[in-house]
């Protein structure tokens, strides 16, 4: 089990919104992580840990503000529910983290949520599922907005385009599952009839069974959900059918990844939910985000040769509520550290504002996304 251990002097750094955590001199924040570094949502966890270790650059570079001291301990998981439990286990009892970040998944994370609230250590999850806050924990927040925003934000589009037949293709594991449960719960208050409600396995290679029985239906559109590789199967299987209805996904492949996977030509035309990291250079410059995104884009290019993904930026929010949670009660334990969260307002991040309260651990809306449309090969704002 690969293991990255790294201390820093938390400083102002220029693309962290200006915050000053000058109060809080003296004492050490010791911060733990778990991604999913390796294995299938590497996709996840790779730019998670390499945005959590650019940020410890980029401090350490600073020097420090009065003395408080960040120590990250940053774990793989592999994507495995079981090691994420006790990999959190190790995390607190050992390591003596005061706080955690991730996993990178909607089952891991669900997987873990016990342990940080029996040990009354604050988890930041990087994954979507709503169930990871829904209903409140008080031990637990997460930074990827609820897939009920994102299912809203499609079936918005869809009404608006005159779509009332839909055909659902879900993954079946927690992120699937939770999404196919919010879209189905939507569907029927927006008044749109589910007409095909099909599931493929996380590990699948080849969806056409599910698409030629769809097909056959002749739904209005097709709602696939889930996180890469399967929605890009999904998009080479439609492709190859033949299918010409429009085909929308998650914001679970919110990342240049899923087209380049799926292929640009077969991905041309396919919309989803997205974070305005995928769309920040058409962003008017009036937006509360923008520089943040630009200023984050440019030090994750210059670090590591690729742009930044919304992946990584679950992460980047994640430490940003933590630098601000230390500001707001000039302390480092756990319970600073989570009533901190859990008083974010208007924080601006690279998933959206946060608004945190008591009641709301997840603090975003459906602002936090913009609807896309790939065409040659990138995202498009839709207008």
């Amino acid at each position: 089990m690969k293991r990255v251990a790294v201390t820093l002097l938390l400083a102002l750094m220029p693309f962290v919104a200006g915050i000053n955590l000058s109060e809080a001199a003296g004492g050490t924040v010791r911060i733990g992580g778990l991604f999913a570094v390796t294995g299938p949502a590497s996709f996840l966890g790779e730019p998670e840990k390499k945005t959590l270790e650019m940020l410890v650059a980029e401090a350490n570079a600073k020097g420090g503000i009065n003395g408080m001291k960040i120590e990250a301990v940053i774990y793989d998981t592999q994507g495995d529910a079981t090691k994420a439990v006790q990999l959190a286990t190790k995390l607190i009892k050992n390591d003596k983290v005061s706080v955690i970040v991730g996993p990178s998944t909607t089952g891991e994370s669900m997987a873990v949520i016990p342990v940080a609230e029996k040990e009354r250590v604050p988890l930041i999850s990087c994954a979507a599922g709503i169930k990871i806050t829904e209903p409140v924990k008080k031990w637990v927040f997460k930074t990827p907005a609820n897939d009920h925003v994102a299912a809203e934000k499609i079936l918005n589009h869809a009404a608006k385009a005159n779509i009332r037949n839909i055909a659902l293709l879900t993954v079946t594991d927690g992120f699937g599952s939770s999404g196919r449960e919010q879209i189905k719960a939507l569907a029927a208050q927006k008044g749109f009839k589910i007409v095909a409600d099909e599931v493929y396995g996380p590990k699948d290679t080849d969806m056409t069974a599910q698409l030629t029985k769809i097909r056959g239906i002749r739904p209005d559109a097709i709602i696939c959900w889930g996180t890469n590789p399967g929605p890009a199967v999904v998009t080479k299987n439609v492709k190859q059918l033949g299918i010409r209805i429009p085909l929308y996904m998650s914001h679970g492949v919110a990342s240049k990844k899923y087209i380049e996977l799926a292929g640009a030509d077969a991905a041309e035309g396919v919309m989803l939910p997205a974070g305005k990291l995928a769309i920040f250079d058409v962003l008017p410059k009036t937006d509360p985000q923008v520089k943040l995104l630009k200023e984050y884009n440019a030090s994750y290019k210059k670090n590591y040769g690729v742009e930044a993904s919304t992946f990584g930026g679950y992460a980047y929010d994640a430490f940003l509520l933590i630098a601000n949670a230390v500001r707001k009660t000039g302390g480092s334990t756990p319970e600073q550290i989570r009533n901190g969260i859990e008083q974010a307002q208007r924080l601006v991040s690279v998933s959206g504002i946060f608004s945190m309260t008591p009641r709301d651990h997840n603090g975003l809306d459906l602002s936090a996304f913009e609807m896309v449309r790939v065409t040659k090969g990138d995202w498009q704002p839709i207008k």
